[in-house]
């Protein structure tokens, strides 16, 4: 490289933020279907959050910003949103073609079919009715590149098997009927404490098995988003509460004393 070289490179790290030079292969974002509105995203202390409303259906929504396919292995309560089994980077996920997306509203059940996502109390969480409750909270998204990039038309979303197993689905939980289930556990939200994802009725999502060859062991980017209730997260100091000025009353407000 010459100098000209160099100094362009300069020139371009100057003129670069930092935030764009590390801007992530992806675009996630929360998508409440029962509002009809992207939640809006709360910076602090370096990490994403948004806010949950209980009872309210929602869906993970995903762009990929680049010219390759990736792959998006996705979990919700540290739970993965295809197997149903504990997250982990080496698992299926979703394959996004170059500049595409996907919308992903439940746990998959079948090539068919996923059980709706929606925001509920910590105890009626999927992943706290299956014995683990820990990581309740926080959506994830781990993205790799592929090795050598197709280009292939597709008409629905696409599932990869990255650990080479057959998909399994994410289990039923024993539990009441699905309203009865989302109508109590709406109650009693703000009584519970932290948010979780509840798994709800059944809604038709279809998907087709496609492979995939991963350039690298390791995810390209990974991305995270907590969630929880406006509440708690104003409790937090993430969201910035309302400040109102203080009313001082006054002692002498009127005159003489009037009849009651």
């Amino acid at each position: 490289m010459n100098r000209f070289s160099f100094r362009a490179a300069a020139l371009l790290a100057m003129f670069f933020p930092l935030a764009a030079l590390a801007r992530p292969p992806v675009e996630v974002d929360i998508y409440d279907r029962s509002a009809g509105r992207l939640l809006p995203v709360y910076w602090h202390a370096g990490e994403r959050y948004v806010a949950g409303e209980p009872g309210h259906e929602y869906e993970v929504r995903i762009r990929n910003r680049g010219p390759g396919r990736i792959l998006a292995i996705t979990s919700v309560d540290g739970v993965n949103v295809i197997n149903g089994r504990s997250a982990a980077p080496n698992q299926s996920g979703y394959v996004l073609d170059a500049y595409g997306s996907v919308e992903i509203d439940g746990w998959r059940k079948n090539m068919n079919e996923v059980a709706a996502f929606y925001f509920t109390s910590l105890p009626d969480s999927y992943a706290a009715r299956t014995g683990r409750p820990d990581n309740v909270g926080v959506i994830g998204v781990a993205i790799f590149r592929e090795r050598v990039p197709e280009p292939i038309m597709q008409q629905r979303d696409s599932v990869a098997a990255g650990d080479a197993e057959p998909l399994r689905p994410a289990p039923r939980p024993d539990a009441p009927a699905a309203a009865e289930s989302r109508r109590d556990s709406t109650e009693s939200a703000s009584l519970m404490g932290r948010l979780g994802t509840g798994h709800g009725e059944r809604r038709d999502s279809g998907a087709i098995y496609t492979n995939f060859e991963r350039a690298s062991s390791e995810p390209k980017s990974m991305i995270r988003i907590f969630y929880d209730s406006q509440r708690n997260l104003l409790a937090q100091g993430v969201i910035p509460g309302k400040r109102y000025a203080r009313n001082f009353p006054d002692p002498f407000p009127g005159g003489f004393v009037p009849d009651p």
